[in-house]
């Protein structure tokens, strides 16, 4: 009888192992004061863990834990709201483009524009050019007389400020054309991308025709 009472009590009986703060390892029945504060693993008589109490952290430790769980919480609310923008983007996209048609005929009305801004341009920089000469003509006139007159020189500085100006949109307008293209290829990557799975190849495109460039 009295092993049939003592049978529940020995299959529940756990062994504490843990190392102390000596660093040497205690196995008992009861929790050493040397392993107070300390990693503890409670098991069972067949060696296994049932339960584990991790050490008490120093100010400096939960100090450091607390701002890697900050660091990771900022994370996982970075990665949700690149996620959700992804999501937008590709909603976005869908509803523009109904098939890779659409995306090349929006791609050739981007650079349509855009050579029609490079010749709008170009045409101002012809007539700058041109006014250049007048004033410069004009200036010469003034060569060994009297001291040409304030506004012809300062006529003659803002024009060429202007075609300085102008000279840069135009390099400008002409950079579009990679990004344009840069983008519709982008987008086209997307596209097929939601609508066939990722790896589909996209449809290539003949390649756009030069920009005009400026006469001299």
């Amino acid at each position: 009888m009295l092993a049939v009472i003592l049978m529940p009590w020995s299959a529940q009986a756990q062994i504490i192992k843990c190392v102390g703060k000596d660093g040497k390892t205690y196995v008992g029945s009861t929790m050493p004061p040397q392993c107070a504060g300390q990693a503890v693993n409670q098991m069972n008589t067949q060696g296994q863990v049932v339960k584990r109490t991790e050490a008490m952290l120093t100010p400096e430790q939960r100090t450091a834990k607390e701002a890697e769980a900050r660091l990771n919480k900022e994370k996982e609310a970075e990665a949700a709201r690149k996620e959700q923008e992804e999501s937008r983007k590709n909603k976005a996209l869908l509803s523009t483009y109904g098939s890779e048609k659409d995306i090349e005929i929006a791609r050739a009305r981007a650079l349509a524009d855009n050579e029609k801004a490079v010749k709008e341009t170009q045409a101002k920089i012809a007539q700058i050019e041109k006014t250049g000469v007048t004033l410069r003509k004009e200036l010469e006139f003034y060569k060994g007389k009297n001291k040409p007159p304030a506004k012809v020189t300062q006529d003659i500085q803002n024009n060429d400020i202007d075609l300085k100006a102008q000279n840069d949109l135009l390099a400008a307008k002409k950079r579009d054309v990679n990004g344009i293209n840069a983008k519709y290829d982008e987008d086209k990557r997307r596209y097929l991308e939601l609508t066939k799975g990722p790896g589909a190849a996209p449809i290539p495109v003949a390649a756009p025709a030069p920009a005009p460039t400026a006469k001299k």
